[in-house]
């Protein structure tokens, strides 16, 4: 029975919205995660940089044994899942399809907007999947440099956080029946961001869209015993490159449980 856990790595905190997903989807599996806030956010950052950090964080969960690598940051997924797939014998998920595929599904008007960092913006992968998949589907991409650092720093609920969410988002209010949140980041922000694009406005949380073909992909491999005993207790381990304190504090808060966070090098 193989009972590894599963590796999460996000250049921060962002990530802790897939595993919480996760958890609730999930709750037999183990978790290790990485979130290498002391050098985020990735979206300013060049592409090689981005894939050398991206290429750390992979290599230290290859070193814990995980059966399968989720790439919880859309940044990362646009540089350098496509690479590190082809590489390891084990699955490596993206948050990227998964995020597109909802959007096709859940548009009426065929108004799709996108927001995420500079660089999964820059990319342009989110409009190509998306028309890929739909191409009488318009996409509207936005950068929202500012969004990721809000939520690294703590400050999700104060009124700066409320003026950079209206003030970034304004250009796409009224165009858009769909957003995808094109970072694991913002969904941190959803409310805020919900109040801004109005009611009628369905908002996609890629991460969550990935727990479920993590769900596919384990369920396809049952036979093998992929899940862990229903009599194990559960031990999740959390890294990262900053403080663990304030990790600790929003992780705790966004997951409603104590954790115990780590510092790694990498």
């Amino acid at each position: 029975m193989d009972t590894r856990p599963i590796g999460f790595l996000d250049s921060g905190v962002g990530g802790l919205t897939v595993v919480r997903e996760l958890m609730r989807q999930l709750p037999h599996e183990k978790i290790i995660y990485i979130g290498d806030s002391a050098r985020a956010p990735y979206g300013p950052r060049p592409a090689e940089q981005i894939r050398e950090y991206t290429w750390e964080m992979v290599n230290f969960l290859v070193t814990k044994d995980v059966k399968m690598i989720v790439f919880a940051c859309n940044t990362a997924t646009a540089v350098a899942w496509e690479e590190v797939k082809e590489a390891l014998d084990i699955p490596v998920l993206g948050v990227i399809l998964p995020g597109s595929s909802a959007a096709i599904k859940s548009t009426t008007k065929g108004k799709v907007g996108v927001i995420g960092t500079s660089m999964t913006v820059a990319s342009d992968i989110y409009r190509q999947k998306i028309q890929l998949l739909a191409p009488s589907v318009d996409v509207i991409s936005l950068a929202c440099p500012k969004f990721a650092p809000i939520v690294e720093s703590n400050e999700t609920a104060s009124s700066v956080a409320k003026k950079v969410v209206y003030e970034t988002l304004a250009p796409l209010v009224g165009k858009v029946d769909t957003l995808v949140l094109g970072c694991t980041h913002y969904p941190l922000l959803r409310p805020i961001i919900q109040n801004v694009m109005g009611s009628s406005v369905k908002l996609i949380d890629s991460g969550v869209e990935c727990v479920r073909d993590i769900s596919v992909l384990l369920n396809y491999f049952e036979i093998n015993g992929s899940r862990s005993p229903d009599n194990e207790i559960i031990q999740h381990h959390f890294y990262t490159t900053a403080n663990p304190k304030i990790f600790q504090e929003i992780a705790s808060a966004w997951l409603k449980q104590e954790i115990n966070v780590e510092h790694v090098t990498l």
